[in-house]
């Protein structure tokens, strides 16, 4: 197997929080273990990611995407909003004036605006504590931080051995 570690995590390679659909029951716990860690308060609209419900029982955990061309980098007009070697957002805090020009450009709506500070605000993964805690402590393990590489090969798998031991049809 090669050595990847030296090589810059874009494109599959990049580390992402995903979401399996068919654990996550919508709890929230994660929006509260972010919203704690990041400003050691419950409310989970401080939250560095959120909980998407698209039906009744279909629920979505999700973060930023470290998109190879992040449109909220393009977006910014004050140079607050840049991209890390690792595909992570920053924002400068002192450059940000709020205007939320990254937030509306986001595709996937997981820049917010800061409730007290209105400064816009994203996940940074928990690197200050070594791993992001929501995928630490779901309660369902639903949420895990992996290459987009490695996520499709479980998909993969998970598709070959559903169709392995599913019955087959056959006519007579």
């Amino acid at each position: 197997m090669r050595d990847l570690s030296g090589l810059p995590k874009t494109g599959r390679m990049r580390k992402i929080i995903i979401c399996d659909l068919k654990k996550c029951n919508g709890c929230q716990v994660c929006e509260a273990v972010c919203a704690y860690s990041k400003e050691k308060n419950l409310n989970l609209k401080m939250s560095r990611m959120r909980v998407l419900r698209v039906e009744p029982f279909l629920n979505i955990a999700l973060t930023c995407r470290k998109c190879e061309k992040p449109t909220c980098v393009k977006a910014c007009p004050r140079d607050a909003v840049t991209a890390l070697d690792d595909g992570s957002i920053s924002v400068d805090k002192d450059k940000c004036n709020g205007c939320a020009w990254c937030i509306e450009s986001c595709e996937f709506g997981v820049l917010k605006l800061h409730l007290d500070d209105k400064v816009a605000i994203v996940c940074d993964f928990c690197k200050e504590l070594g791993e992001p805690q929501c995928v630490k402590y779901c309660p369902k393990e639903a949420i895990a931080y992996t290459t987009v590489e490695q996520a499709a090969r479980k998909s993969s798998k998970e598709v070959a051995e559903h169709f392995l031991t599913e019955p087959s049809i056959s006519s007579t």
